[in-house]
């Protein structure tokens, strides 16, 4: 049975929700109904002379469930992070003043994910969101590739539902699809030529989930960190139990920042004489000065491509600021997220482990 629905979006996230919108209208039972449930322009946001905001609804969605994509990232409406979470905050309040069935809250990207415990007298900005986004009326949020599973554990199940769903899922299948194509190439080069590395121990998780996907080594990067002073790091120390020499690495992360840790990582394996070096992360941040740090890797020769999912408006990419760079759209997974939500139907297709030798046998796995 499917819930009566519509898909809006803020202002950050309107094209982004336009090609979700164009995917779900592909699919069987949804065919033709693109207009009755295509509501990208549903909420108007105002802004008053002192700078108070409004957001309004624009038409009835009395009784309907109600999908609201949102980024308070970097968007290409050029909207900054604090008033892109305050027009957020204002939607979910007009569409529950508007009597919407259900508030489904869609953000790729949770901004302050990072924010996820406490450090001396600190906030929580992750707890903060989400506790305003519950108590305002959303009783579900959607994300991808949460900074950490705990993060999860901050939301009431009773109040408000969190699904974090693996991105990293949607690289490994752009990995089979573009580099690796069939089952000989997976099983006599990608396992004794490739390799995965983690960013730090804490990221060994990500990086083993990689390395278990196509069968290839694992390499773990310790490195200690000045706790003292941000995105700073003393050393790094590589773990390996195959020699790194002449392997193809990836470096694997749920996100890139200023790039100061990958860069330290690289400038660390270059001397171990890796085939070449290459990034792959679901969220793509780039903040100054992430962008001027992978070129200058590029240029030495020390970082071959960078893999990124579409969760942030990457506007690095079409200008070649970064070499190499390769994004990973996203709109159509997100698709089927929203439509296993409105037909009450199971997300454990989208959840289960991905293994690279059952997807190369069958590539339309899960689009099915």
């Amino acid at each position: 049975m499917m819930n009566e629905f519509v898909i809006c979006a803020t202002r950050s996230m309107k094209n982004y929700a336009a090609r979700v919108v164009s995917h779900v209208a592909k699919f069987a039972g949804f065919a033709g109904q693109a207009e009755d449930f295509n509501g990208v322009e549903l909420l108007r946001t105002d802004r008053f002379a002192d700078g108070e905001m409004e957001v309004v609804v624009n038409s009835s969605i009395r009784g309907k469930h109600v999908i609201l994509f949102s980024s308070c990232a970097r968007n290409d409406a050029g909207i900054g992070v604090e008033e892109a979470k305050m027009e957020l905050y204002h939607a979910v309040d007009a569409l529950k003043r508007s009597q919407a069935e259900k508030i489904v809250v869609f953000e790729p990207f949770i901004s302050c994910s990072r924010s996820d415990r406490t450090t001396r007298r600190s906030s929580v900005g992750l707890w903060v969101h989400v506790k305003i986004l519950a108590s305002l009326g959303a009783q579900h949020i959607l994300t991808y590739q949460l900074h950490s599973d705990k993060s999860k554990s901050m939301v009431d199940p009773t109040i408000c539902m969190i699904d974090d769903i693996p991105a990293l899922t949607l690289l490994k299948r752009y990995l089979c699809d573009v580099y690796i194509k069939n089952i000989k190439t997976l099983e006599e080069e990608v396992r004794s030529q490739w390799a995965f590395c983690s960013v730090d121990a804490g990221g060994e998780k990500l990086a083993r989930i990689f390395a278990n996907a196509f069968g290839a080594p694992l390499v773990v990067a310790h490195k200690q960190r000045d706790y003292s002073k941000s995105n700073t790091i003393e050393s790094i120390n590589i773990l390996s139990a195959d020699p790194v020499e002449g392997k193809v690495l990836w470096i694997v992360d749920d996100m890139v920042d200023t790039a100061g840790s990958v860069e330290s990582l690289i400038r660390a394996l270059g001397p171990l004489n890796p085939k070449n070096i290459n990034i792959i992360a679901v969220h793509a941040l780039f903040s100054p000065p992430a962008a001027a740090r992978l070129a200058a890797l590029s240029r030495e020769g020390l970082l071959k491509r960078i893999i990124v999912a579409d969760t942030i408006c990457c506007s690095c990419s079409p200008d070649g600021q970064i070499p190499g760079l390769e994004v990973v759209p996203s709109a159509e997974l997100s698709a089927r997220v929203v439509k296993t939500i409105v037909t009450n139907t199971s997300l454990s297709k989208l959840l289960r482990i991905f293994d690279a030798s059952i997807y190369l046998k069958s590539p339309n796995l899960f689009n099915q």
